[in-house]
């Protein structure tokens, strides 16, 4: 999945995508809430984690942006503030969770995790196509019961294919979903991965290329 974290507070953002990507998530960042919606617009994220009282642009004013261009991605609203009222506020603007600071990390990732199942279709939790398993959750992956000892990046593209359960993912979609904005789209990025992910998978092979168009499982 590939996420958005909006939080004035430079620090507090940076370790919390550092967190986030050693589970496996692609994480952009802005610092303000102008910065949040120019990202939103260019991104298909799945998940956004909007602080609330940013610069430049109110946390709430950005909620209400993203709503109202239609965004697919979810709002899980963070504050300093834990009152009842609050929490009931962010909601009516749109958000679909809300965390009052300070926070557990792994709470942080459970909902996020949440949210980003709702962005998409209807997946089980855990997924199997033929001799693979994948456990998003608990970040474990196997063929024939042969646990597999994937990089996050590889894991995520492993997960995308499944998740697409026999459609072609193109390397576009790859890219977006599972690096974030730093990932040069022109380098090789996306084929390299895949051929690692497909020595680790073993004989014979699972992951196809579609010409001109992507992979498929």
């Amino acid at each position: 999945m590939r996420v958005l974290v909006v939080d004035d507070h430079v620090e507090l953002a940076e370790t919390v995508a550092g967190g986030l990507r050693r589970e496996g998530i692609a994480v952009d960042l802005a610092f303000d809430g102008l910065t949040a919606l120019e990202r939103a617009e260019v991104n298909g994220y799945d998940v956004v984690v909007l602080d609330r009282d940013l610069p430049a642009l109110h946390g709430d004013e950005v909620c209400a942006a993203l709503i109202r261009g239609g965004s697919r991605a979810r709002v899980l609203m963070l504050t300093a503030s834990g009152r009842v009222a609050d929490r009931v506020e962010g909601l009516a603007l749109g958000a679909d969770d809300y965390l009052a600071k300070p926070f557990a990390f792994a709470e942080l990732v459970a909902r996020i995790r949440a949210l980003a199942r709702r962005a998409q279709p209807a997946l089980p939790p855990v997924l199997i196509r033929g001799e693979l398993r994948l456990d998003p959750a608990r970040r474990t992956a196997s063929r024939q019961g042969r646990e597999l000892a994937l990089s996050p990046k590889e894991f995520a593209v492993l997960e995308l294919l499944m998740g697409a359960q026999g459609a072609v993912v193109s390397a576009e979609e790859l890219l977006e979903r599972a690096w974030d904005e730093a990932a040069d789209p022109f380098s090789q990025t996306v084929k390299v991965t895949v051929s690692r992910l497909r020595r680790k998978l073993g004989e014979p092979q699972v992951i196809e290329t579609v010409e001109r168009a992507g992979y498929r499982l």
